[in-house]
Protein backbone atom coordinates (compact mmCIF):
# COMPACT_ATOMS: atom_id res chain seq x y z
CA UNK A 1 0.00 0.00 0.00
CA UNK A 2 1.47 3.38 -0.94
CA UNK A 3 1.03 6.85 0.51
CA UNK A 4 -1.73 7.71 -1.98
CA UNK A 5 -3.89 4.84 -0.78
CA UNK A 6 -3.32 5.73 2.86
CA UNK A 7 -4.18 9.38 2.21
CA UNK A 8 -7.35 8.51 0.29
CA UNK A 9 -8.44 6.07 2.99
CA UNK A 10 -7.91 8.76 5.63
CA UNK A 11 -9.93 11.29 3.67
CA UNK A 12 -12.85 8.88 3.47
CA UNK A 13 -12.70 7.65 7.06
CA UNK A 14 -12.40 10.98 8.90
CA UNK A 15 -15.94 12.19 7.95
CA UNK A 16 -17.37 8.78 8.86
CA UNK A 17 -15.72 8.86 12.28
CA UNK A 18 -16.94 12.43 12.84
CA UNK A 19 -20.53 11.51 11.89
CA UNK A 20 -20.50 8.51 14.22
CA UNK A 21 -19.37 10.75 17.06
CA UNK A 22 -22.35 13.07 16.46
CA UNK A 23 -25.05 10.36 16.52
CA UNK A 24 -27.58 10.62 19.37
CA UNK A 25 -27.10 8.26 22.27
CA UNK A 26 -30.57 6.69 22.26
CA UNK A 27 -31.21 4.42 25.18
CA UNK A 28 -28.54 6.03 27.34
CA UNK A 29 -30.27 7.83 30.22
CA UNK A 30 -28.59 11.07 31.18
CA UNK A 31 -29.64 11.57 34.81
CA UNK A 32 -27.65 14.43 36.32
CA UNK A 33 -29.11 14.14 39.84
CA UNK A 34 -26.46 14.11 42.48
CA UNK A 35 -23.80 15.55 40.21
CA UNK A 36 -22.68 18.52 42.27
CA UNK A 37 -21.34 20.70 39.48
CA UNK A 38 -20.68 24.19 40.83
CA UNK A 39 -21.42 26.92 38.33
CA UNK A 40 -18.53 29.05 37.23
CA UNK A 41 -19.08 32.51 38.72
CA UNK A 42 -18.41 34.23 35.42
CA UNK A 43 -21.02 32.20 33.58
CA UNK A 44 -23.59 32.36 36.37
CA UNK A 45 -23.82 36.15 36.26
CA UNK A 46 -23.10 38.60 39.05
CA UNK A 47 -24.38 41.95 40.26
CA UNK A 48 -22.05 44.82 41.08
CA UNK A 49 -22.06 48.57 41.75
CA UNK A 50 -19.80 51.19 40.17
CA UNK A 51 -19.43 54.92 39.58
CA UNK A 52 -18.42 56.60 36.38
CA UNK A 53 -18.95 59.18 33.65
CA UNK A 54 -21.42 58.77 30.80
CA UNK A 55 -19.53 58.93 27.51
CA UNK A 56 -22.34 58.11 25.05
CA UNK A 57 -26.06 57.35 25.10
CA UNK A 58 -27.47 55.33 22.20
CA UNK A 59 -31.25 55.08 22.47
CA UNK A 60 -31.50 53.18 19.17
CA UNK A 61 -29.35 50.28 20.37
CA UNK A 62 -30.46 50.56 24.00
CA UNK A 63 -26.96 51.08 25.35
CA UNK A 64 -24.97 53.58 27.37
CA UNK A 65 -21.17 53.81 27.34
CA UNK A 66 -19.68 54.59 30.75
CA UNK A 67 -16.08 55.21 31.81
CA UNK A 68 -16.17 53.57 35.25
CA UNK A 69 -13.76 53.06 38.10
CA UNK A 70 -12.60 49.67 39.38
CA UNK A 71 -15.32 47.12 40.15
CA UNK A 72 -13.87 45.16 43.07
CA UNK A 73 -16.78 42.68 43.23
CA UNK A 74 -15.86 41.41 39.76
CA UNK A 75 -12.12 42.07 39.85
CA UNK A 76 -12.42 44.58 37.00
CA UNK A 77 -10.02 47.51 36.55
CA UNK A 78 -11.18 50.97 35.49
CA UNK A 79 -12.40 50.92 31.89
CA UNK A 80 -14.84 52.37 29.39
CA UNK A 81 -17.53 49.97 28.24
CA UNK A 82 -21.08 49.69 26.96
CA UNK A 83 -24.00 48.57 29.09
CA UNK A 84 -27.49 47.57 28.05
CA UNK A 85 -30.19 49.75 29.61
CA UNK A 86 -33.95 50.25 29.53
CA UNK A 87 -35.35 53.14 27.47
CA UNK A 88 -36.55 55.02 30.57
CA UNK A 89 -33.04 54.79 32.07
CA UNK A 90 -31.46 56.16 28.88
CA UNK A 91 -33.86 59.13 28.64
CA UNK A 92 -32.52 60.65 31.85
CA UNK A 93 -28.84 60.43 30.82
CA UNK A 94 -26.57 62.66 28.77
CA UNK A 95 -22.88 62.74 27.95
CA UNK A 96 -20.77 63.96 30.86
CA UNK A 97 -23.20 62.89 33.62
CA UNK A 98 -21.53 61.48 36.72
CA UNK A 99 -23.42 58.34 37.74
CA UNK A 100 -23.58 55.59 40.31
CA UNK A 101 -25.07 52.41 38.91
CA UNK A 102 -25.79 48.79 39.63
CA UNK A 103 -25.53 46.21 36.89
CA UNK A 104 -25.65 42.51 36.26
CA UNK A 105 -22.86 40.94 34.27
CA UNK A 106 -23.02 37.61 32.49
CA UNK A 107 -20.18 36.76 30.16
CA UNK A 108 -19.68 39.69 27.81
CA UNK A 109 -23.14 41.18 28.51
CA UNK A 110 -23.68 43.77 31.21
CA UNK A 111 -27.10 45.26 31.92
CA UNK A 112 -27.85 48.23 34.15
CA UNK A 113 -30.41 47.45 36.83
CA UNK A 114 -30.27 50.85 38.60
CA UNK A 115 -28.63 54.15 37.68
CA UNK A 116 -28.58 57.53 39.47
CA UNK A 117 -26.93 60.83 38.61
CA UNK A 118 -24.49 62.14 41.23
Amino acid sequence: MNIKHITLASLFLVPVAYAADKEPMDGMPMDHKGMNMPMDQKSAGQTATATGTVKKVNTESGTVTIAHGPVEALGWPSMTMGFKAKPDQLQTLKEGDQVEFEFSSEGMDSTITRIEKQ
